[in-house]
């Protein structure tokens, strides 16, 4: 069954931002579904297994942005 993790990122402005979270995110080993709302900074990941949080800090800051 599908798990759903939902964290706020910061720093993102544009669609070029939003395509890199989503990219990086996409990476981590279990993950389903990645959807990012610009305007408040939500990612809502949908994974096969609970996501490790270390594991989305650092997808999200290899992207170059940061977790809230």
């Amino acid at each position: 069954m599908s798990q759903t993790s939902t964290y706020t990122v910061t720093g993102m402005t544009c669609g070029h931002c939003v395509a890199s979270v989503t990219e990086e995110v996409q990476e981590i080993q279990g993950v389903e579904n990645v959807e990012v709302d610009l305007a408040t900074g939500a990612v809502t990941i949908t994974s096969a297994n609970p996501l490790d949080d270390a594991s989305v800090r650092a997808a999200v800051e290899e992207a170059g942005y940061q977790l809230a």
